[in-house]
C-alpha cells in the first residue's frame, strides 16, 4: 500500500491480553492518519476479520492460546493481497521473531516500544518500509545461527546467484538497512530505479518484502565478508 497524507492506515489489533490492546486502541486511535478497524485476542480469528475489514496493517502479538501469531502469518501472507504484518513481542532475541520475518512480517515492534515510534512504523510498514534495523536483525541471526547455519547459507546463496550485479548490489544495500533514497545516493540511481530492482528482487527470489532480502544476504554471508 502508498499512504499518503490524505490516506488512512487501517489496523486490526491481535493480542489475547486486552489490556494490551485497550492500550494499543487507545494510543493509536488517537493518532492522525491511523484507523482501527477490529480487533482479534487469538490466530484462528485473524483471517476472517482481514477478509472483512481489509486492513493495511496487522499487529500481530507471537504467544496466543490457540494458534499463535507466527502460524497467522504464515496463513496471511500466503494469501492473495495480503495485508503487511507487525510482529509485537516482549523479548529482542526471539527465535519466533526471526520464523515470523521468515514467513513475510514486515519488521517487529517491542511491547514496551515508546507511542509515537509505535505510530510512525505502523505509517512505514503501510508504506512499504521494513521496521527493522541492521543490528537487531544481525542480533536474531545469531541467536539461531546454531543448527542450519550451513544449509540456510548454501540456499541463500543459491538464490543470490540468480540477481545480477547491480541487484546484488541493491540487495546488500537492503540488507545493510538503507533506504530507497540512501541506496539511490550511494549506487548513483534514482529512487524510481532502486525501486525497479528491488521489485525485480522480489520476484526473481520469491520473496514478498524487503525483510526477506535483508535476511537473505544475512544468511549468504554477504554481510561478514564472506560473499559468494
Amino acid at each position: 500500500m502508498n499512504t499518503s497524507d490524505h490516506q488512512r492506515v487501517r489496523v486490526l489489533l491481535v493480542d489475547d491480553d486486552p489490556l494490551v490492546r485497550a492500550g494499543l486502541r487507545l494510543m493509536l486511535g488517537g493518532s492522525t492518519g491511523v484507523e482501527i478497524v477490529g480487533e482479534a485476542a487469538d490466530g484462528t480469528e485473524v483471517g476472517p476479520l482481514v477478509r472483512r475489514h481489509s486492513p493495511d496493517v496487522v499487529l500481530m502479538d507471537i504467544r496466543m492460546p490457540t494458534l499463535d501469531g507466527l502460524a497467522a502469518t504464515e496463513e496471511l501472507r500466503s494469501a492473495e493481497r495480503p495485508p503487511e504484518v507487525i510482529v509485537l513481542t516482549t523479548f529482542h532475541a526471539d527465535e519466533h521473531v526471526l520464523r515470523a520475518l521468515r514467513a513475510g512480517a514486515a519488521g517487529f515492534l517491542l511491547k514496551d516500544t515508546p507511542p509515537a515510534e509505535i505510530v510512525a512504523a505502523v505509517h512505514r510498514v503501510a508504506a512499504g518500509d521494513p521496521v527493522l534495523s541492521p543490528a537487531v536483525t544481525q542480533q536474531l541471526i545469531e541467536h539461531v545461527a546454531g543448527a542450519g547455519q550451513d544449509l540456510r547459507r548454501s540456499r541463500a546463496r543459491g538464490l543470490l546467484g540468480q540477481l545480477n550485479d547491480r541487484e546484488r548490489e541493491v540487495a546488500l544495500a537492503v540488507g545493510e538497512g538503507k533506504s530507497n533514497a540512501e541506496i539511490g545516493t550511494a549506487l548513483y540511481m534514482s529512487v524510481a530505479t532502486v525501486k525497479t530492482h528491488v521489485s525485480r528482487i522480489l520476484t526473481k527470489l520469491d520473496l514478498n518484502n524487503r525483510v526477506q532480502i535483508a535476511l537473505l544476504t544475512h544468511d549468504a554471508g554477504l554481510l561478514d565478508g564472506n560473499a559468494p
